[in-house]
């Protein structure tokens, strides 16, 4: 999870649904803010970019079987500007991960898309619980989980670092 300072804030968007058209401006999203990203979460190394035409169509098939939901926030043209997903999903439960562009960080934009990606879990997938991780430097990404009604659970480790998790019942939102 990715979040960082600003300039003014870009109207909020409503999420849509990733596809197969969208492999070249998802890796062109995630070229882009790689150092960005680098400094609050796990690089996801040389191989994923290398060869992300077969992680796309692999996420694409997670998606059409079920398990995993992934989301797109798009500025006015066209730009991905962040990412939103749902992985893991087993017996009405989820994880969330989320990616904001560096120049969209600090605007709202993570705190917006994850309250969005609540109400689609909730209200169109039939989801009840949603679970969320960050590492413990990771202080943004906290404050937008807060924010967007998840709370602190306790511990937990996010790649190999010392974290923390949170959670939210959808039910009860």
């Amino acid at each position: 999870m990715t979040a960082g300072g600003g300039a003014a804030a870009e109207p909020v968007r409503p999420l849509r649904r990733v596809g197969p058209e969208d492999e070249a401006a998802v890796l062109a999203f995630e070229t882009a803010n790689r150092a960005s990203f680098t400094r609050s979460i796990s690089d996801r190394g040389d191989a994923f970019f290398e060869q992300y035409p077969l992680r796309h169509r692999e996420l694409l098939a997670a998606q059409q079987a079920g398990t995993s939901a992934f989301y797109l926030a798009v500025d006015d043209q066209g730009a991905v500007v962040g990412r939103f997903n749902l992985y893991d999903i087993t017996d009405a439960t989820a994880a969330v991960g989320y990616r904001v562009a560096e120049r969209a960080a600090g605007q709202g934009l993570a705190t917006a898309g994850v309250r969005a990606l609540c109400a689609i879990a909730g209200h169109e997938l039939g989801l009840a619980t949603l679970t969320a991780a960050t590492s413990n430097e990771n202080l943004a990404s906290q404050r937008v989980l807060v924010k967007a009604g998840f709370a602190y659970v306790g511990p937990t480790e996010v790649a190999g670092r010392p974290g923390k998790l949170f959670s939210t019942d959808l039910v009860s939102r």
